[in-house]
């Protein structure tokens, strides 16, 4: 971790635990539910490993973290399995779901507080939710990719799915957003790049089979653009195609400062910045403050000339 975040982290770690030591000694010993919908990726995994980092800082905090590996049903099960462990907040990352309106059912009829993480699920109250705008950074990347063909131009677009996956719409809805009133053609990926590396390489295939005069691609996520990179490499076309996507994981971020690659630009939504912000969010609440109900936390575009200012080698997103 770079020593800026190391300090930022600190100093936010630092305020709640200050706030902690008010409360009574009863109060002090902390159990944080850390619900996922699943830890199937690099982006959950990363997420789920910061709440954890950031508890070891607390000698009086427990992460009792659990893995629904994509089963809504499960991740209910979960739930009830950690209220029956009397936890005293909860942490949900909703991964690719839109709603889970029995876990929580289950969390309100408690009383327990929860704060969600990234994915902002519908269905259900919530004490404060922490994470990206993903609007805003599909709209960062639409500019980008705008300005670096000069508003003229090709571009392809592969998204991560299902239909009704709001994330992965709201990125593109911005990307399209920032192409209009220019001469730049969109041409959208028939499939679904199920936000994995092989995903995106078939669909870049598909795409490069039939559209030969690509001059960029967007991708709802890094792992889809790193395995298109491939596609593209694959078909000699990595100098006619720059690719740009969303997360700035490290593998991404590698890419990007290498000297002459043709990977453009990402938007930042680190699971472990989400991550580090939700736990810091639960501690407040359990202190007894009146948290923001809604934080979207800053996306900028990382390119080549700032990626190094984001690259953290020990980082496990």
């Amino acid at each position: 971790m770079g020593i800026a975040r190391k300090l930022r982290f600190a100093a936010m770690a630092g305020i709640a635990g200050m706030a902690l030591a008010t409360q009574p000694a009863a109060a002090k010993d902390i159990k944080i539910g850390m619900v996922n919908l699943s830890l199937c990726c690099a982006y959950f995994v990363g997420m789920d490993a910061a709440v954890k980092d950031e508890a070891s800082h607390f000698s009086n905090v427990q992460v009792l973290s659990t893995d629904a590996k994509g089963d809504v049903a499960k991740l209910t099960s979960d739930v009830e399995d950690l209220l029956n462990q009397n936890v005293d907040v909860f942490i949900v990352s909703g991964a690719w779901i839109e709603a889970a309106p029995a876990a929580l059912e289950a969390i309100n009829q408690a009383g327990v507080p929860v704060v969600m993480v990234d994915r902002l699920l519908k269905g259900g109250d919530h004490t404060a939710w922490v994470g990206p705008d993903n609007r805003a950074i599909g709209e960062g990347i639409g500019d980008y990719i705008a300005k670096r063909l000069n508003g003229e131009g090709k571009v392809a677009i592969i998204r991560g799915g299902p239909a009704d996956n709001t994330i992965g719409s709201n990125r593109t809805d911005g990307v399209k957003a920032k192409l209009e009133g220019t001469k730049i053609e969109a041409v959208v990926a028939p499939g679904w790049g199920e936000w994995s590396a092989d995903g995106g390489f078939s669909q870049m295939e598909d795409l490069l089979s039939k559209n030969g005069d690509l001059d960029a691609v967007f991708c709802e996520n890094d792992s889809m653009c790193l395995g298109a990179q491939k596609a593209i490499t694959d078909a000699g076309k990595s100098d006619q195609i720059f690719i740009a996507s969303v997360d700035g994981e490290m593998g991404t971020l590698k890419e990007i400062m290498k000297q002459g690659s043709n990977y453009g630009a990402t938007g930042r939504n680190s699971s472990d910045q989400i991550g580090r912000a939700g736990f810091n969010r639960a501690m407040a609440i359990i202190a007894g403050g009146q948290p923001e109900k809604e934080t979207a936390l800053p996306s900028p575009i990382i390119t080549g000339d700032n990626a190094v200012k984001y690259y953290d080698e020990t980082s496990k997103f």
